[in-house]
Parts: C-alpha cells; structure tokens; sequence
C-alpha cells in the first residue's frame, strides 16, 4: 500500500533576524547544497551562480515569512553520532534552498510563466571570466555522473543525508515541505545510487572555493558586434518612429525629419501660420501675394495644415512633386502665409506663400495616404499687382481653376486662337475660386511639322478686371499662370484690340515651347512687315520673348507669319534661350527663312528691328539690302549666313 504523503510538522515563527545569521554562519554549507541539488547539465560555472543566488534568495523569503506561523520548522532531530543540529533560522534557509534549486530543475513550459528560480540568476554576476570549482578525481568524476544519471529530488535526499545526516523521515519530511509530491519515490530512488557520503565534502562540489578563467575570447567579440550593431540599429528605429510629425502613420507621405531646430519646429506649427485679414489688401503698402487675404472652408483644420507643413518639410516617396527650374524645394525658412486652404474638386488643398515661393499642396478628401499627395512650387518673388492677380489651385482632368486675387473684379474667358469670339463671363466662389475651364495642355497637340502648330485647336485663357486694366492671363503648367502682353520691348502694354489679339491667334500655339518653364510674361511683338515678292501679299515677322521669375533662362523665338491661307501660315524662324535679344535691355532681333513663293520659286526672305541699317547673306547664298528686309533668290536646301548693320556701325548676327 502507498505510504501517505508526509506532512511538515508545526512549528515556532522564524526570526529574520536568526535566518540572516544562520545564512552568514552557515553560507557555505547552503552554497554546496543548492550546488549539488541543481541539475549538472548546465556548465559549472552557470551552476556556481544560480547556486550563490538561490542562497541569497532564501533571505527574502524569510522577510516575507516573518511571523507566519506555517512557513518554519523547528530543527529537527539528528542521526545518532552526528554532529547537533543547527538552529530554526537555519532550518528555514535551507528549507528555501531546497525548494528553489528543485524548481530551478524542473522543464520549462511555453504556456506557462517560468518561476523566477527557473531563470537566470540577475545577481551575483561576473563579466569577463568563467568560474568554477576546483576539479577532484576519478571518484568525484564518477559520483557527479551519478548524480546526474537521478532525478532532483533523489540528489535531494543523498544530500540531506550525506550533508546535514538526517535520517529518513526527517529527510522526507524535508522533501514533502519544498514541494516534493511523493518523498517515499526519491528516498527509494536515492537508495539505489552507492554514493560515498565523504565526497559531498569534496573541494568539487565546492562552489566557495573557485577557480577563474577567461571565457571563450573570439566568440566574445563576435556577439558584442552583433549587439552593438543591434543596439544601434534600435535607437535609429526608435527615433524615427517616436519623433511626433503629426503624419498619418502607417503610409504617411512624409519621411523621416532630417533636421531638429526652433526654426524647423516653428515652421511645422499650425499655429504660427501667417493669416491676413480679409481687408487688409485695402491699405497694404503693396499690392502682391502679401496682401492677398487667408481664404478656404478649412483655415481652422489643423489636421490638414499639420499635414500640409510636414510633408512640405519632409516630402516622402509617396508625394508627387513638381517645381518651376530653379525652384528651392526645401522646408520653408520660418512661419509662411497661408493663402488657401479648402476642398476644390476632389481634392483638400492648401497654399502657402513664404515671400519667395507659393507651394500648393493637395490630398485626397478623405485624407487617404494611399492615394498619395502633390506638392507643387512655383517661384514668385518680385511679383506685382499685374502678376499676382491669380494661382492655379486645382489641375485634373484636363482642366484647371483658379484661385484669384482679392481686387480681381471680374474674370472672363477668351479663346485667343477666335480673336473676333467675345469672352464669356467666368464664375468664381465666394472665396474666389473659379468654375473650371479648358487647360490649354488638354486642347494641344504635338505640332504637325517643324515650326508648325498644326495641332493645336483652342487656346483659353483668362482675362482679370480690377477696374483700372484688363490683364490676359494663361496657364503654361505652373502654379503662377503667365501674363500675355503685346508691344515693343520699350513698352508692353496689355493685349487689347483687333491687332493685339489677331497677333496671338498666330502666336499662341508657339507657347507650348515655354511650358513649365517658370515664365512669368509673354510678350509678343511684330517688328516688322515684309511685302513678298512675286506679288504674294505681305508677312509679319514677330519677336515672342518669355521673361522668366528667377530673371535667367528666358527664351526668344523669333516667327514667319505668311499671310492668311499661304501654307504654311506661319514657321519659328529663330529661337534662342537666355539671350537679351527682344527685351527692354537689347530691344533688336534679326531673322531669316527659306520661303517658296506661289510660282515654285525659292527665296531667302529676312528682316530685322528698327535699329537694322542694312541686311547681308553670305554662304550658300550671297546677297545684300539697304535698310533691314532682305529678298534674295535661292534654291530649295540653300543655307545662309546672315548678318546685318546698325547705325553705330557695329556687325550683328541673326538670333540663334
């Protein structure tokens, strides 16, 4: 019959104060004992450790246990001839080393929490060395296998008996009070291991007295590269993801920040946006982009201007981006002025204007980052009443609205290539956004030769009225649409009459050469008019000049208008691009082109401005014109080389 399990007897309180002693006292006893009842298979110097920890543990557990009557016993009685027990306080630490170094031993559980005596001891630690008791020989060699070869409470009986000489039932009693569930199974287990008590004793199971090595040096080294590498890999990531941007997260268009400064940070925050009133155009010094008025339905959705700022500061991979050439695209310097922020079409939208720049930036309405963002600049420093009349503010679909300023009285629509068609009335919001029209992009195609717009269909652009001068407006792909004016270098002046808007009917279709080119003003001029010869009616040579906002990079094109229904009507004779040549600074322009008459005869006709004396061509055709038009014969494939004369006397060259 199975004995009944056996019961710890009743006993006094523990005193903390007698377990720290009998733990000093008798410390390196509790060492060996913990030591030899810890599993082998760990290395022996993990073992030393755990068995120092499990030592030191027990204290704390006599703290816990003060004045609980049932968690200490009495010393119990010895095996006659041995040496007298030692005290309660005693009693109990060993009690808590047996238990600790028995649940040390037991198999881990993944679905369970490891008890802490199942860990790795925290303290005592040594860095740099490996320790370990002194080696025995072939006897201690062959006990430890045996050991080994048990289970933990089996080695916890041999060493009650071997160590403190308990006899049997003080030995189960023992067993059954660190939480071994059937005693009589170890002692019975213990009893079938020959172990020479003596050599418990032994300096190999002397976890006090060590020996100290280096551990393994080379593989040392590696795993503190390894962490090294792996700690710094984790302070990036955790930078990147705890730094606040006010983004979207998961998806968010704006990349990590490249930079931390006051400046930065002002920058990035809604609430330093510059906001002008509504009325303040009416008494600024200046009439620009710094008296236009804060507009929109969503001024006061911090949300979208958080998302605005920080994804203009740290554009992601996600964000299309768009700039006129020369264009800075990085954060804004302090605070910018918020011009718009609203829903047009079917996007959010919202424009700053930092005193160089006007950057529009634009999400979907459900602020979805996986449909991805636009930010767009447009440089717009130096601008004027006459050019800061409107801004893009939406482009899809072929179609374009406008944002215009607060003293645009009225906005109309004229198609330049129908000069007799009147403009139709343009309707605009409250906040001054108008309807949508036509893109001249989505109306215009490749040009059907050299020179030739033959492609082209339709050209809307706009007229602004603030009362004083109607001004001609038209989008070339930016943010800033570009004014078209008519006139000498000396004087431009606004297009208006039957001349001025026949002049661009013949022109307009050239200004795709200008597109996205950060054109500020178009001016097309005609500098002269040229009978043909043969009695073919008479052409108009036209200087187009696309003044720029960076001031460099202007482009020339230099225009053969034939008269209405030759074929072709019209040809780029001449372009050039960064050239003073038609402007106010250099106000001259001579060009030249192979033309077929009627009769099938070719001629090299050119002609030049008004500072022009006289006109030579040298080369494959050789001739010379008092006065600055030239008509010489030639044949079909002829080049020339042509030059002309000023009044000073100086040799000028055809623009190129």
């Amino acid at each position: 019959m199975r004995p009944l399990p056996e019961v710890p007897s009743a006993a006094a309180p523990v005193d903390t104060e007698q377990s720290e002693a009998s733990l000093v006292e008798h410390y390196p006893r509790l060492v060996r004992l913990g030591y030899l009842v810890l599993s082998p298979s760990p290395s022996r110097s993990r073992r030393v450790l755990t068995a120092h920890a499990l030592a030191q543990r027990s204290l704390q557990a006599a703290r816990r246990a003060a004045g609980s009557a049932d968690c200490a016993g009495l010393p119990l009685p010895r095996r006659p001839g041995r040496a007298p027990a030692a005290g309660p306080g005693y009693a109990y630490v060993r009690r808590q080393v047996l238990r600790n170094a028995l649940a040390a031993g037991k198999p881990r559980r993944l679905r369970w929490w490891p008890r802490r005596a199942q860990l790795p001891p925290v303290l005592p630690l040594v860095w740099g060395l490996r320790l370990f008791p002194h080696s025995g020989g072939a006897d201690e060699l062959a006990l430890e296998q045996r050991l080994l070869a048990v289970s933990g409470p089996a080695r916890a009986a041999l060493v009650l008996r071997g160590l403190d000489s308990l006899a049997d039932c003080e030995v189960r009693r023992e067993l059954a009070a660190a939480g071994v569930a059937d005693p009589h199974a170890a002692l019975r287990e213990a009893d079938g291991v020959p172990a020479p008590y003596a050599l418990l004793a032994s300096p190999e199971f002397d976890p006090c007295s060590l020996l100290a090595r280096p551990p393994d040096l080379p593989r040392r080294r590696r795993y503190a590269r390894a962490a090294l590498a792996a700690t710094a890999a984790a302070l990036v990531c955790g930078t990147l993801l705890g730094l606040p941007g006010g983004g979207w997260g998961r998806g968010d268009p704006a990349a990590p920040p490249y930079a931390r400064n006051p400046a930065a940070e002002e920058a990035l925050d809604p609430g330093a946006l510059r906001m002008v009133t509504a009325t303040f155009w009416r008494r600024s010094p200046r009439t620009d982009f710094t008296a236009w008025p804060t507009r929109g339905d969503r001024t006061e959705d911090t949300r979208l201007l958080r998302r605005a700022l920080t994804v203009w500061a740290r554009p992601g991979s996600g964000v299309r981006m768009s700039a006129t050439p020369r264009t800075p695209v990085g954060p804004p310097m302090g605070a910018p002025q918020l011009l718009y922020a609203g829903e047009v079409g079917a996007s959010a939208v919202a424009l700053f204007y930092d005193g160089l720049r006007v950057v529009r930036y634009a999400e979907p309405r459900n602020a979805d980052p996986s449909r991805g963002a636009a930010l767009d600049f447009a440089r717009v420093d130096g601008a004027d009443a006459a050019s800061s009349g409107a801004l893009v503010v939406e482009r899809a679909g072929g179609r374009v609205r406008y944002l215009t300023a607060p003293w645009v009285r009225k906005v109309s629509v004229r198609d330049l290539l129908a000069p007799d068609r009147a403009p139709r009335a343009l309707h605009r919001s409250p906040d001054g956004v108008t309807d949508a029209l036509v893109s001249p992009d989505g109306v215009t195609d490749a040009p059907a030769g050299p020179g030739t717009p033959g492609g082209c269909r339709s050209w809307e652009a706009v007229e602004l009225s603030d009362g004083t001068a109607v001004r001609l407006m038209t989008d070339l792909g930016e943010l800033a649409p570009a004014r078209l004016t008519s006139g000498p270098p000396s004087e431009p002046h606004d297009v208006a009459g039957r001349a001025g808007f026949g002049s661009w009917a013949r022109t307009a279709c050239l200004l795709p050469a200008v597109r996205s080119h950060g054109v500020r003003s178009v001016n097309s001029w005609v500098y002269a008019t040229q009978p043909l010869p043969e009695g073919n009616g008479s052409a108009q040579w036209l200087c187009t000049r696309a003044e720029t906002w960076r001031g460099t990079g202007s482009r020339v094109l230099a225009q053969f208008l034939a008269p209405p229904g030759s074929r072709p009507p019209g040809a780029v004779a001449a372009r050039s691009e960064d050239s003073p040549a038609c402007g106010p600074r250099t106000p001259r322009v001579l060009a030249g082109v192979l033309w077929k008459s009627h009769g099938g005869r070719w001629y090299v006709l050119a002609a030049g401005s008004e500072q022009f004396t006289s006109l030579t061509t040298s080369g494959g055709v050789t001739g010379r014109a008092r006065g600055r038009l030239l008509a010489v014969p030639a044949r079909a494939g002829d080049r020339a080389e042509l030059n002309g004369r000023l009044a000073d006397g100086s040799r000028v060259g055809a623009l190129r």
